[in-house]
């Protein structure tokens, strides 16, 4: 037979199919096979009898790298159609449907001796068999009795391997080997399910769902309005029906609740993939899944893929996050992913958010997606009364500090009654920059075009975009003065000023510093949810998502921040993020205050977001779109140059260009806009970035893409890696 194979190298020189012959393989399974003359891991993606080389110098594969076959039929559909989509290699593709570390064996299943009685006489009777004086022999039987078989690596701490071994040797224990499942969060604590009564506008919103079980679906309700018990009622649904479920959250920072939930629920019918999890913990999760020992797959983005069969729906919570779509290699774009998949297993799509993405809720309008609207929080209880303060104001009052008067006594009174705050400031480290007043100089990063943040608790400065790590300068490198102030205020002198403020008040933080091991998401989530802090200040993972019941206030710090980006994207981020943060106040009995700090106020997008208008903002934001020509009218294109050398990125580009230029006076009606430049951030990790800007009409997308990726597959310097992006999320 011959085989099919893709090798395990990301590298536009091998991504295509090589044959290689064998006996006994099944299409999807993973092998070791001679390739230039090495053991290189591959991808079997398809079989036949013939080949159409020499059948003399068709090599044989060496062996099979698992006991199963690594990836399904659907998976290699769903790989063809990413690389259709996307423009992706093959083994960029494939390696999303395993866990990583299944490459190069780096990752098995774990296996653990198990120690048990191996005779079935009373305990009396074995007793009787042992000296007297063998105490630590009798208490590890009399244990064993009474517990039954245990780990072996337990029983040794506690009884001694000599007494282990002696057992053994007289036949009274024995040992054997058993898979150990590693179980992400296992001592995540857990209360009794709640049986809830679903109201009215959550009856409807599950009906109308699981009417039409290939349908696809937006849940638009507002903070608060129940959507979480919407999901888990579906996938109850659907579960009891046979029929497995994927849930989606956009952060890491969110799964835990939700596990929680889902647990609560389900049990060990939940299982949990994402890239925080240790690799064992994250290859056991895969396993339960692709073996049917869970039926519920929970997790971020790389969640889409869980290797679940039968898949009855595909849940998307805060569908309108820009976490979903991956911006680097390989780029997708989760939802139509996600699409893609309910289509193969004809199940339901739903996609939920306070906020949709306006490309949603435009789909919706246009009848391709199914639109169910919750417009009111449980029990009619009020959204939050947003307090707007203009902080030109508070500076000309002579205020130059980070609180405004307004959020000091809201706070003040918050903490009185016994409840809890909540600030948000999307900017992590203790300030922006460092800058020598002497001189003007500005520290910045050796591989990166960006400047430095202060992180004061660690006494350094470091690049956000590399991870980079600087010593805190005494003097300036340029003048040798010593003269510096701070940039913008992040979330860690927020935390300092408010110690100073309140004392007497416990304080949490939450952003990318505080949450660097894998289970600090949760314990800081749990630590607020006890009440054991009484004001929490993160950046945008405390946006969405959570439900505190004593939080009654928020506070959101440089509100405007996002929204004088140079991207058409920035005021419907702006207004997402701060109709979420708000959301999280007033979720219960006592009602919400949320104190919105701007030096912009009157700005439409805040306004709207002050009153949680949605449906306002859409037909606002939605008319500009169509009347300059952006998505989801037209389809914009970012082909990205990077590389080490900058004429060589220069070059490449021109040469592209050209091209481009060429399909442009082609497709004159197709092309709205084309143009190079370099891009805002000029240099990341020691790269030099460049790039060529397209804006298409949406009904020559599918005519022109193919050619663009055509121009960009001709490229001539392999110093140069080129990547295209559709609709990028990020444009610098």
């Amino acid at each position: 037979m011959i085989y099919s194979v893709i090798v395990d190298l990301s590298a536009s020189e091998v991504d295509r199919i090589f044959d290689y012959k064998g006996e006994g393989y099944k299409v999807g399974a993973r092998v070791l096979v001679n390739f230039a003359n090495r053991p290189t891991e591959g991808y079997i993606i398809g079989e036949k009898e013939k080949t159409d080389y020499d059948p003399a110098k068709i090599k044989e594969i060496i062996r099979p790298l698992d006991d199963f076959v690594a990836i399904s039929p659907e998976f290699l559909q769903l790989g063809e159609f990413m690389r259709r989509e996307y423009h992706l290699r093959w083994a960029d593709v494939l390696r999303l449907f395993i866990p990583p570390q299944m490459r190069g064996n780096r990752v098995k299943v774990l296996s653990k001796q198990q120690v048990c009685l191996a005779t079935e006489d009373s305990l009396d009777v074995i007793l009787d068999s042992l000296k007297p004086n063998a105490t630590a022999q009798r208490d590890l039987v009399t244990f064993l009795y009474l517990n039954g078989a245990t780990l072996a690596e337990k029983i040794n701490a506690e009884f001694g391997n000599s007494a282990l071994r002696a057992l053994k040797q007289k036949g009274i224990v024995q040992t054997q080997d058993i898979v150990v499942r590693r179980t992400p969060y296992k001592g995540i604590p857990l209360s009794p399910p709640q049986r809830r009564t679903l109201l009215d506008a959550q009856q409807n919103a599950v009906e109308t769902v699981l009417n039409d079980r290939q349908g696809k679906f937006l849940l638009h309700g507002v903070t608060g309005s129940g959507k979480t018990e919407v999901y888990l009622t579906i996938i109850e649904r659907i579960v009891a029906e046979g029929k497995s479920c994927i849930m989606l959250v956009p952060e890491i920072s969110l799964t835990p609740g939700m596990l929680r939930q889902l647990r609560e629920r389900f049990g060990d019918n939940v299982a949990l993939l994402h890239s925080g999890l240790s690799s064992g913990e994250r290859y056991d999760e895969w396993l339960r899944l692709k073996n049917g020992e869970a039926q519920i797959a929970i997790g971020a983005r790389s969640a889409v893929f869980a290797p679940l069969k039968n898949i009855g729906a595909i849940i998307i919570d805060e569908e309108h996050d820009a976490s979903y779509i991956s911006d680097f290699n390989p780029r997708y774009n989760t939802i139509e992913v996600a699409n893609f998949r309910a289509e193969q297993n004809g199940a339901l799509l739903l996609l939920g958010s306070a906020t949709p993405s306006l490309g949603s809720y435009y789909e919706a309008k246009q009848g391709r997606l199914k639109l169910i609207e919750m417009p009111e929080r449980i029990n009619k209880k009020p959204l939050p009364h947003v307090e707007i303060v203009d902080m030109t104001q508070e500076t000309r009052s002579g205020n130059k500090g980070i609180f405004s008067r307004l959020l000091k006594e809201r706070l003040g009174e918050t903490l009185q009654k016994g409840n809890q705050a909540m600030l948000f400031l999307n900017r992590r480290g203790y300030s922006s920059f460092l800058m020598c007043t002497k001189c003007g100089y500005v520290a910045k990063c050796t591989d990166c075009d960006v400047s430095l943040t202060v992180h004061r608790d660690d006494n350094m400065l470091k690049c956000h975009y590399c991870g980079k790590h600087y010593y805190m300068l005494d003097k300036c490198p340029n003048c040798k003065e010593s003269s510096f102030r701070q940039g913008r205020i992040g979330t860690q002198q927020i935390e300092e000023l408010l110690h100073k403020l309140f004392p007497d008040v416990k304080v949490l933080r939450m952003d990318a510093d505080t949450t660097q091991t894998k289970e600090s998401h949760g314990k800081i989530l749990d630590a607020f949810a006890k009440g054991e802090a009484q004001i929490l200040v993160g950046t945008q993972m405390i946006a969405k998502g959570h439900d505190f019941p004593k939080v009654t206030l928020v506070g959101i710090l440089d509100g405007d921040q996002s929204l004088h980006h140079s991207d058409y994207l920035a005021t419907e981020r702006t207004f997402q993020l701060i109709t979420q943060v708000a959301g999280r106040s007033g979720r219960d009995r006592d009602a919400g205050t949320v104190v919105l700090q701007t030096y912009t106020p009157a700005h439409y997008c805040l306004q709207l977001a002050s009153r949680q208008d949605y449906i306002g903002f859409y037909k606002r934001e939605i008319n500009l779109r169509e009347a300059s020509a952006f998505p989801p009218f037209t389809e914009i294109v970012r082909i990205l140059y990077i590389g080490e050398k900058e004429k060589d990125c220069i070059d490449q580009l021109t040469e592209q260009y050209a091209m481009l230029s060429d399909l442009k006076r082609k497709y004159s009606t197709a092309f709205l806009y084309l143009d190079k430049m370099r891009c805002p951030l000029k240099r990341a990790e020691k790269k030099y970035r460049f790039q060529i800007l397209i804006k298409l009409s949406k009904e020559s997308v599918k005519q022109i893409i193919p050619q663009i990726y055509a121009i960009c597959d001709g490229k001539k310097r392999s110093s140069v890696q080129i990547s295209v992006e559709r609709d990028p999320q990020n444009l610098s």
